[in-house]
């Protein structure tokens, strides 16, 4: 079986400010917008990898939601608890220092973990989580 990593969703809800911060603070491609206004999908990745990418997609808007569920989902994101994504770099401090230096909310400094890798993380725009592993 032949399996890649597709896409992968997470919530967003200020397209605009989601949109600066994948692009501009991460480097990622647009590669497109469905919606207008709020109810915007976009979907952002890695240069030279366009087989892979992330959806930037307004949080519960699923029709099938209760009301409690949409709260529960916002509480949720606004404690940065709801969704994260990680990523990885040859370099983690020197993907941290440019990160950080677009003012990027830093949630860990590069630290060596006790499990054996390096990362550091931040929190996008929405409240995800965004961690970096070291590569080799």
């Amino acid at each position: 079986m032949d399996l890649i990593i597709h896409s992968s969703f997470l919530p967003a809800d200020d397209p605009e400010k989601s949109l600066a911060f994948y692009r501009d603070a991460l480097g990622f491609e647009v590669r497109g917008e469905v919606g207008h206004g709020a109810m915007r999908w976009l979907t952002v990745g890695p240069a030279g990898q366009p087989q892979t990418s992330i959806v930037l997609h307004p949080p519960a808007v699923d029709p099938g939601l209760t009301d409690d569920e949409r709260r529960t989902i916002a509480e949720l994101m606004a404690k940065g608890t709801y969704a994260m994504v990680v990523l990885a770099s040859t370099n983690v401090d020197e993907a941290f220092d440019r990160i950080q230096a677009t003012g990027a909310e830093v949630v860990q400094e590069p630290t060596d973990q006790p499990y054996g890798i390096r990362d550091c993380a931040f929190r996008d725009p929405a409240g995800n989580t965004v961690r970096i592993n070291q590569l080799g």
